[in-house]
């Protein structure tokens, strides 16, 4: 309570406060728990409605803004394919790309729902760390690829129902085991412990994967908006005491590919007033600290700073339409990805696409799944010359 008063408390802050101090009331805590994220999500909302508000305003009443939205819907496949270029084989752009739909790609979730294999299975002791496995019913006898997909919600929500579906299904048609996990939020569970639980979700994965048929030698992680910046933070900390205190000893959090979607990926710049309103929603919500007086907390959580040579294969794709994470975000990730990491780096930005297209934007979602999912199956096919080239 008393760090949310020294950030200028509001009505908001007490109601987040007095949830998190009730939470653990016999019988009536776990009731009032959500209380806090609700609190939470008014919080990051009121902080992107002005832009969000400001930039619907200007599409619509722009001349000539229904046809260049058009315009920018129907290069998303063409721009998909020139941004794997020179990464993938040449003859695996050569395919049929799926027809752009009319209807959200959330209209299709029940028949998605089909590839999921088993539900809520425990990866760690918490009630909130549970995952769904995703694959087909034929898989191979071999070991399938296996992907942990870690969703969205602003660190305030981290539930997998609806997230990642077309990427999900997608993949699992092509052979891949694929894990979708819940993991703890704030405000009752402040940072670290979001990325201790998809930690805690890639060592489990590394030992028990199998079980459903995945290999525990390849393992990829894959996320959206939050999910971006837990996914791209996991992939660069691997087996990082600071994040991995919960976990067994010699558990294994490494990965072999990483895909952030939309992602967030800088939690220290306060260069434009959006990012200084991203950065005060940390502070009163995500971390329970303030920058001024714990740097090192953001900079730590912050994978634009953890960049590193021996960074996995990272694909990048974000929208230019995004009005809650600016695409300037991800330019600048991948920009110093291609500056220090000595693994493939892809970037896909989709023009005109905006945040949660991949569950809104029927238009350009089939285009942008099959490239991640194309960039995918060349970093498991081609895993060994990867790290052979690495080595030398």
């Amino acid at each position: 309570m008393s760090s949310l008063c020294r950030l200028t408390a509001g009505p908001t802050d007490y109601l987040m406060a007095a949830s998190v101090a009730t939470a653990s009331l016999p019988v009536i805590g776990k009731h009032l728990e959500p209380l806090g994220g609700v609190a939470a999500m008014s919080v990051w909302g009121s902080r992107h409605l002005p832009d969000f508000m400001a930039a619907t305003v200007r599409n619509w009443l722009t001349p000539g803004a229904v046809a260049a939205r058009r315009a920018e819907r129907d290069r998303t496949e063409e721009v998909a394919r020139e941004a794997l270029r020179g990464i993938v084989n040449p003859r695996d752009l050569d395919i049929d790309w799926p027809a752009p739909q009319r209807v959200p790609p959330l209209w299709n979730a029940a028949g998605q729902l089909r590839y999921v294999h088993r539900s809520s299975v425990r990866y760690g002791p918490r009630p909130t760390q549970l995952l769904d496995v995703w694959r087909r019913a034929d898989l191979p006898s071999q070991p399938a690829p296996v992907l942990i997909f870690v969703p969205g919600g602003a660190w305030v929500h981290g539930q997998r129902m609806l997230q990642g579906y077309a990427l999900l299904s997608h993949l699992a048609e092509l052979g891949w085991v694929c894990l979708s996990i819940d993991y703890r939020v704030a405000p009752h569970h402040p940072w670290p412990a979001h990325i201790v639980d998809v930690k805690t979700a890639i060592a489990w994965a590394r030992a028990n994967v199998d079980r459903f048929g995945g290999d525990r030698n390849f393992v990829a992680v894959a996320g959206a908006s939050a999910g971006g910046h837990l996914a791209a933070l996991a992939g660069l900390t691997p087996n990082d005491p600071d994040f991995e205190d919960e976990l067994p000893e010699g558990s294994d959090t490494s990965v072999d590919a990483v895909v952030g979607v939309y992602g967030r990926y800088d939690w220290e710049d306060r260069s434009t007033a959006e990012r200084v309103r991203f950065v005060d929603f940390l502070e009163r919500v995500v971390v329970r600290r303030r920058i001024d007086r714990h740097p090192e907390i953001f900079r730590a959580a912050s994978p634009i700073a953890r960049v590193h040579p021996d960074a996995p294969p990272f694909l990048v794709v974000h929208g230019t339409g995004d009005t809650v994470i600016p695409v300037a975000q991800a330019r600048a990730f991948v920009d110093r990805l291609h500056e220090v990491s000595e693994s493939v780096v892809g970037y896909l930005e989709l023009p005109g696409a905006g945040h949660a297209f991949d569950m809104l934007d029927g238009a350009r979602t089939g285009s942008a799944v099959t490239a991640m999912g194309l960039f995918l199956n060349h970093i498991h096919r081609n895993r060994a010359l990867i790290r052979a080239k690495r080595v030398i």
